[in-house]
């Protein structure tokens, strides 16, 4: 059904206004000229099936709107139980909108708001674990999903999912599927290697029970998410006439590739039904997001940071920019993933990037650069040097970071370096400005980030030094032309 809702504009978005707008009937909204998508199914009563971790904006554009569809299509086994790790803001904004929360889905050609349903409640972990634990052992419970890293697992989270799966087999429930979809490879089996070796400390018979009657499929998601304005928040209650304190931007691409392995084999069908893609093997999959999407998107982060640009968008609007990131994936990074059909997912992230509504902030992106540049980078970079092949995009992408790290961009206005090595790099950054071979010494040297191989690599650390000192010379917006027409060196 879509609707829009002609109450009250100081009414917030909640059960009760969901109900008004769908009454309302089928029309447009006069200030978005556009129509909404309401959730079509009954929510009172609907009890949770599903227990995310992670309650924050990605989760609530990709997972949560593919339970919506599938409660839509009339399978209500999809409802979300869905749960903040630490900050409690978010989860008592949903829980006074009863959940429910508007998507501004945008691409080139426009436009339209979406009503997501399927998040019937919320908890935080930091404040109420006993009711995490108990809402992962509830007997209606078949699915737990996770977005909480992308950086590692710890010990505390572990300890969060085994408490609930520990109390699920002391009541003689059966196993379910945790999934997990952080941006982590191998992310299926890492979590189960670490429940099981958690669920060790209680009894063996319950590491064995975890092995062997709960599924850890590998993913791999991916949609583009914005973090939330003030001006989303106008847009959302200009289209739906209510308040929406969760309303969020997303663009239309989506993709959630997981593997074929549930508790429910009956889950490969209905996922399936909705757009998800189950495969044998994710790797080729993770391999093309990190090597192809993350890294284009690390490098242009640092290259928009340094220019002044703000978004995405802007970044690779320039000319040099989009020679430069398609030069990067077809010749460089292509060779190294195995992702069918490459050359049609890079024009798809060509036409992402390019979509002027997500406002994608460059610094967002760029945040936590030491530890994404050690996961994207380093497999293209020993793969091209072991064939002799160009790293010169790759070694741009590398001096672009340690000219971002200095803190300041080519106007002289300062940033950020939101980084968990940010004193470190930015120091060695300042302390070595004007001269690259020093600086790429210093930075490119930290075995943490590029690897011991690399670290020590004359070759490589000579062609990073020379694109840095093209960045000092020219300006970085010039030094990338100069590189996106480079040969081989």
């Amino acid at each position: 059904m879509t609707a829009t809702h002609s109450a009250d504009s100081g009414q917030r978005l909640n059960q009760a206004a969901l109900a008004t707008m769908q009454n309302t009937g089928m029309h447009k909204s006069a200030a978005q000229s556009a129509s909404i998508q309401l959730p079509s199914y009954p929510r009172t009563g609907l009890v949770p099936s599903v227990v995310h971790l992670g309650l924050g904006a990605f989760h609530r554009a990709h997972q949560a709107l593919v339970f919506d569809s599938l409660l839509a299509a009339g399978d209500m086994r999809w409802g979300l139980c869905s749960v903040g790790m630490r900050s409690a803001q978010l989860a008592d904004d949903l829980t006074a909108q009863d959940g429910l929360y508007a998507v501004q889905i945008a691409s080139r050609a426009g436009s339209a708001w979406r009503v997501g349903g399927a998040i019937v409640q919320t908890s935080v972990a930091a404040r109420e674990r006993g009711a995490v634990v108990q809402a992962i052992a509830r007997p209606q419970t078949r699915w737990l999903t996770l977005t909480v890293t992308e950086k590692a697992y710890d010990a505390n989270l572990a300890a969060l999912v085994v408490d609930g799966l520990a109390l699920r087999h002391a009541q003689g429930l059966p196993g379910i599927t945790v999934a997990s979809c952080d941006n982590l490879q191998n992310n299926g089996r890492t979590l189960q290697a670490l429940c099981v070796a958690q669920a060790k400390t209680h009894s063996a018979a319950l590491a064995d029970w975890v092995a062997q009657q709960c599924a850890f499929p590998n993913s791999m998601v991916d949609r583009i998410v914005p973090a939330a304005t003030p001006e989303r928040l106008l847009s959302a209650k200009e289209a739906l006439g209510v308040q929406d304190h969760c309303a969020l931007g997303t663009e239309g691409f989506w993709e959630w590739v997981i593997e074929r392995k549930f508790v429910d084999a009956s889950d490969e069908a209905a996922l399936v039904s909705q757009g998800v893609l189950v495969v044998d093997d994710v790797l080729p999959f993770e391999e093309a997001k990190l090597r192809m999407l993350n890294a284009s998107h690390t490098a242009m982060a640092c290259i928009g940071a340094v220019a002044g640009l703000q978004v995405i968008e802007q970044c690779i609007n320039q000319p040099a920019v989009l020679r430069y990131v398609t030069g990067l994936n077809r010749v460089e990074v292509s060779p190294h993933v195995r992702r069918p059909q490459w050359q049609a997912y890079l024009d798809a992230l060509i036409a992402r990037w390019q979509n002027p509504a997500l406002l994608h902030s460059v610094h967002q992106i760029a945040t936590d650069s030491s530890i994404k540049i050690s996961q994207r980078f380093p497999p293209c970079i020993l793969g091209q040097l072991a064939a002799g092949q160009s790293i010169e995009h790759l070694a741009f992408a590398a001096a672009a970071w340690m000219r971002y790290a200095r803190g300041v961009d080519e106007a002289g206005a300062s940033y950020a370096v939101n980084d968990p090595l940010a004193q470190r790099v930015q120091a060695l950054a300042l302390e070595h400005a004007g001269d690259a071979v020093a600086t790429v010494q210093a930075l490119g040297g930290i075995t943490e980030i590029w690897g011991d191989a690399l670290a020590t690599h004359a070759h490589w650390q000579s062609r990073v030094a020379h694109w840095l000192q093209a960045i000092q010379n020219h300006g970085i917006l010039a030094a990338i032309a100069m590189c996106a027409d480079a040969q081989p060196q």
